[in-house]
């Protein structure tokens, strides 16, 4: 049975260098999507959204393996980060954070199978947030992003970057600062962490 790996398939928004920032055309997705607060390093919430949001999305992937024999790979943890005013937005002030993390779902998972496999890890597993987690859609648009190597804590030079290129050209920030986590954050060296920064935009 063939493995298909959506990164892949989704190359263009999925798979970026960190030597240029590149403009992109963000299609509509599908998420599984929990919301928090806070700081990521010390809010209880966070840790249960991701605790949630993996088992959830392997749960869905059985569903799908088994009943129309087909496998592909569970996507990366992604996250989207703003403040009340975006304007402000620091990336070393985290309390003030607002968040929601999510996964991406293949356009052929429906509301009817999240809802099935809801059950089913509820049945299974004690889940912390799944009574929050909602499945939604996203349609962010063109977008700047690049890719970030090193510990999050470092990732302010590469926003900045971000920033001045869509100045550069004309654009100005729309929405939220999004975050796509290639690497496994709990089993990786902080300095080989590689993250997707993309930032919606708009003329």
């Amino acid at each position: 049975m063939e493995n298909i790996d959506f990164k892949r398939e989704l190359s263009e928004i999925y798979q970026q260098t960190d030597d240029e920032v590149s403009l992109v055309d963000v299609l509509e997705l599908n998420y599984l999507m929990i919301d928090g607060h806070g700081d990521p390093n010390t809010s209880s919430e966070y840790e249960a959204a991701i605790e949630t949001l993996y088992p959830l999305s392997y749960a869905i992937r059985a569903i799908i393996k088994e009943e129309e024999e087909f496998k592909y790979v569970v996507m990366p943890l992604e996250g989207l980060w703003w403040t009340d005013d975006m304007e402000s937005f620091d990336v070393e002030n985290k309390s003030e954070w607002q968040w929601t993390l999510m996964i991406m779902q293949p356009d052929f998972v429906t509301e009817t199978i999240v809802e099935r496999a809801r059950d089913n890890v509820r049945d299974d597993k004690d889940l912390p947030s799944l009574s929050e987690m909602r499945f939604e859609s996203l349609d962010e648009g063109t977008s700047a992003q690049t890719l970030h190597v090193g510990p999050f804590s470092d990732e302010g030079s590469t926003v900045k970057r971000i920033h001045e290129f869509i100045e550069t050209r004309g654009f100005s920030l729309r929405g939220r600062h999004h975050e796509i986590y290639l690497s496994d954050m709990r089993r990786t060296e902080p300095e080989r962490l590689k993250t997707i920064i993309r930032q919606p935009v708009e003329t």
